[in-house]
């Protein structure tokens, strides 16, 4: 019984490991699209460009190609602009 108990136990204690391991990947991915959206610029300055040229996905295509590429802490926003469609990374302005 005692086998069985600690068994059971071990496997319980994974299982709310697992689980709280995943939430925190969550909750980090949330923070990563935060950061993209235009609101997430108080003082935006132009900083990069990112992707091909012309880009052909989505603001926030852009924008996680701006984070990947340069840093989540480098980038407030991504944003595709302009007839040639560039996709252009913003920082905040210090």
């Amino acid at each position: 019984m005692a086998k069985n108990l600690s068994s059971i136990t071990f496997t319980v204690l994974l299982l709310v490991l697992l689980m709280a391991s995943t939430e925190i990947l969550k909750i980090e991915a949330m923070n990563i699209k935060a950061r993209c959206l235009p609101q997430g610029c108080k003082n935006a300055t132009f900083s990069e460009e990112c992707g091909p040229e012309p880009f052909t996905g989505s603001n926030n295509d852009c924008c996680h190609c701006c984070v990947t590429r340069y840093g989540r802490n480098a980038v407030c926003k991504g944003v595709v602009e302009g007839p040639d469609k560039h996709c252009h990374c913003y920082k905040e302005r210090v």
